[in-house]
Formats: structure tokens, C-alpha cells, sequence
């Protein structure tokens, strides 16, 4: 009975200790807000190799700067977490978001019906300057275009699950070339002639000429003359797995807190400290 006494003693504390354990853990995952985004979108996120100008650290070693990098960090310590940047392929955000890999998509992702089947999104957290253009090569032949129709037999692609992709169907006799990862091998691509232009919204586009102004031209089409969009097409929200209204309650309220002078003066600095292509 004595050896049954101790042994049933031992195994309770045992048991009470694993059960600290398991809380302890929670917590610390409770602790931290995990944001998921590509780190190869600038200037809304990249990759660099040091934490020059606020950058977050990454896993790899490696470090994530951006204007969602920005904007991610005000929301972490708006919701009294520490950021964790997870480092996901465009094509994976939403999966990553639904199966509770990471609590949010901060991406420069548009809410577009489409994603709002799937997922729920906070108010827009940027929209100044959203406007659809065609980033093309400098000095090549579509340098001076003014309209969708100048590119009738070009070759234009777009980055793989975006909005834009499906917006080259309004060039009438275009090319439309096979959609690409992501804007690091688009711009590869067309700085070596093998696409004529890709589909990018104005910050990326001027990113691009930022970054090699020798080798990249933005076009921005005047009014009638470009891309039909929705107001959907044109804002810039944090993804939010469904259901979680408490969430994006919360993101609203600290949202709500960054004027759009200060939201602009963010976009200007990420769009002047991205790192070289």
C-alpha cells in the first residue's frame, strides 16, 4: 500500500506538471501575432540581410521590411503581441490562414469578393494611389503607350492568384502569357525581353522604377483608358480567418488610429528604402 501511495503520488505530480507545461506553451503561442506574406512584393514586403530601417527578423536569419512590415507592427503592438513574420508563398497565404498557421494576412492583398468567400477582411489599411497599370521595359516598344489597346499582340502576364491576372483579358488581341510566381521573376523576365509587361498596381510599379530606373517604366492610364476595377479591386485589407469577428474588431479600432498622412508617409519611406533588386 506504501509503494502504491508513493507511485500514485509520483504519477500526480507528474500529471501536474505536464498540465503547467501545456498552459505555459499556450500562452506564449497566445502571446504572438503571426502574420503571413510573401517578403518578395515591394514595396510592400521584401526580404533583406539586416534590420537597417525597422526591418523584423525572420527564422532564416534573414530579416522583413515593407510597408506591411510597418503596418503589421502597429497592429501587434496595438494588440499587446510580438510580431512574428511567416514568410509565405502568394498561393499559400489563404491555406496557411484557414488551417490557423498564421492569425492574418498583411500582404498587400485586396479584399475581392472571390477572397472574401473564404476570408473575412478588416477596414482597407491602405488606398491612395491603388491604381492598375502596366509596368513595361525602358527604351522598349511599348515605352509610350497610353491605353490597354496599344497592347494588342504584346506579351503580358501577371502574378500567379492575383486580380490582375484576370484584368488582362480586357487587352483586346493581347498575348497573355502564362502568370508568373511572383514580381521578382516578372520583373527578371521583362528586363531580359522574354515578356513584353506585367500587370502591377502604382506603389509596386514605382517601386520598380525606384529599385532600377534605368530598366523599368510604370505606365499609369488615364481615365477610360486603362483597367475596369471594382471598388474591391482598389483597397488594401488585413486577412482574417472567418468567424473571427473579434479580431478584426480589433485591428479596425487600432487602424482606425493611423491617419492617412501617416499611412502615405509610411508608403513613401518603403517605397525609398527597398533594397536593390
Amino acid at each position: 500500500m506504501k509503494k502504491l501511495s508513493i507511485f500514485l503520488l509520483v504519477a500526480a505530480l507528474v500529471l501536474s506538471l505536464a498540465a503547467c507545461g501545456g498552459t505555459s506553451g499556450k500562452g506564449k503561442e497566445e502571446d504572438t501575432f503571426k502574420v503571413g506574406m510573401e517578403c518578395a512584393y515591394p514595396p510592400y514586403n521584401w526580404t533583406q540581410t539586416d534590420d537597417s530601417n525597422g526591418a523584423v527578423a525572420l527564422e532564416s536569419g534573414q530579416y522583413a521590411g515593407g510597408y506591411d512590415v510597418e503596418i503589421a507592427k502597429i497592429i501587434a503592438e496595438g494588440l499587446g503581441r510580438k510580431l512574428v513574420i511567416v514568410p509565405t508563398a502568394w498561393d499559400g497565404l489563404i491555406p496557411a490562414l484557414e488551417s490557423g498557421v498564421i492569425d492574418a494576412i498583411i500582404a498587400g492583398m485586396s479584399p475581392t469578393d472571390e477572397r472574401k468567400e473564404s476570408i473575412d477582411f478588416s477596414d482597407s489599411y491602405y488606398r491612395e494611389d491603388i491604381v492598375l497599370g502596366m509596368v513595361v521595359k525602358k527604351g522598349g516598344a511599348y515605352e509610350g503607350a497610353t491605353s490597354l489597346a496599344d497592347f494588342a499582340g504584346a506579351k503580358i502576364t501577371a502574378q500567379l492568384g492575383t486580380y490582375h491576372y484576370d484584368k488582362i483579358g480586357q487587352i483586346e488581341g493581347v498575348d497573355q502569357q502564362e502568370a508568373m510566381k511572383d514580381f521578382t521573376a516578372m520583373r527578371v523576365a521583362l528586363a531580359s525581353g522574354i515578356i513584353d509587361g506585367y500587370v502591377s498596381e502604382k506603389p509596386e510599379g514605382e517601386s520598380a522604377m525606384a529599385a532600377e530606373p534605368d530598366t523599368y517604366v510604370f505606365i499609369e492610364f488615364a481615365e477610360g483608358q486603362g483597367f475596369d476595377l471594382t471598388e474591391g479591386d482598389t483597397s488594401i485589407a488585413v486577412g482574417i480567418k472567418k468567424g473571427n469577428d473579434e479580431l478584426v474588431s480589433a485591428i479596425n479600432k487600432i487602424l482606425a488610429g493611423v491617419s492617412e498622412a501617416d499611412r502615405k508617409a509610411l508608403m513613401e519611406a518603403a517605397t525609398k528604402n527597398q533594397p536593390a533588386a
